[in-house]
């Protein structure tokens, strides 16, 4: 089989210049636009219904070439139709995908140097709201689009200052948007007072209020990084990937953020250290106050 293989390699390059040159150039252009394709759809449930049917590809030409003919024959009438299968199952993730590359800012060094920014005012307005005991709820959108795993507040369209995530989050009669959560979306605040899902999670602290639940509950859904500062006590948190991190400083905030948006580490160590952080900050009380349950 090896051998069939390099004798195919060889005949590949067993060609004049030109023609060895267009299939490469063809090569290359497919697998640039599978890379971007994957690009867009991670983070999202896409990602996962799509490895399901890569799985169902496997088992077709497994059953094909072992000669299973009933599920050869039930899998190819399903694959068939695999198009309209693909366009029926992820219509909402295809558009919101398209949306998203419209929207990508390809300059990664202009995007480093946006998201340092509003990653420093967000640290800066979370200071300040624990300081002042003002209940806050700042979500960072990343690879999943949000949209169909939140409750729409008031649009925005804003660039994120500390003075503005401040003033959102002042409790008041005449402030609707204080009660719920601030979107981020490409380095400017996207909506603010929407609502997030709540977690199910059994395994979650229980004095942890409905603000913290909604944080964790997004985490879950999306991937999605949650800034969740408390009332009663002052504290910060953060949640992703399903985790809370509590009663964290400025310092160790802003590394976390910096760390998670700006992916300068692997997956495997942040995931690591996240962990360790939340093993040992899990191990402090941050019980919401009564009238943060219903925020």
């Amino acid at each position: 089989m090896i051998a069939d293989v390099l004798a195919r390699l060889g005949g590949f390059f067993d060609r004049d210049l030109s023609l060895i040159t267009w299939d490469l150039a063809d090569i290359t252009l497919v697998a640039l636009v599978l890379y971007y394709v994957l690009l867009l759809i991670r983070g999202t449930r896409a990602m996962q219904m799509g490895i399901g049917l890569v799985f169902v590809f496997v088992i077709y030409q497994f059953a094909k070439r072992m000669g299973l003919i009933t599920l050869y024959t039930m899998l190819d009438t399903l694959l068939t139709s695999l198009v309209l299968i693909i366009v029926v199952i992820f219509q909402h993730d295809i558009r919101r995908a398209l949306m998203r590359f419209g929207q990508r800012p390809w300059f990664t060094a202009i995007r480093a140097e946006v998201e340092e920014q509003v990653v420093d005012e967000v640290v800066k307005a979370a200071t300040a709201l624990a300081n002042k005991r003002i209940g806050g709820l700042i979500a960072f959108e990343r690879e999943a689009i949000l949209e169909q795993f939140i409750e729409p507040g008031t649009r925005l369209d804003a660039a994120v200052s500390k003075e503005l995530l401040f003033s959102i989050f002042i409790p008041s009669f005449e402030n609707p948007m204080h009660d719920g959560a601030v979107i981020i979306r490409d380095g400017r605040i996207w909506q603010a007072g929407t609502f997030l899902p709540l977690t199910a999670s059994p395994k979650l602290d229980r004095t942890l209020g409905t603000r913290h639940r909604a944080a964790v509950g997004l985490s879950e859904e999306t991937d999605a990084v949650v800034v969740v500062i408390s009332e009663e006590r002052g504290a910060i948190s953060l949640c992703f990937n399903g985790n809370i991190a509590r009663n964290l400083d400025a310092a160790s905030l802003r590394k976390t953020l910096m760390s998670l948006l700006m992916r300068r580490t692997k997956r495997r160590h942040s995931r690591t250290n996240t962990a360790e952080d939340t093993g040992r900050s899990s191990r402090t009380s941050d019980r919401p106050a009564a009238g943060e349950t219903g925020t």
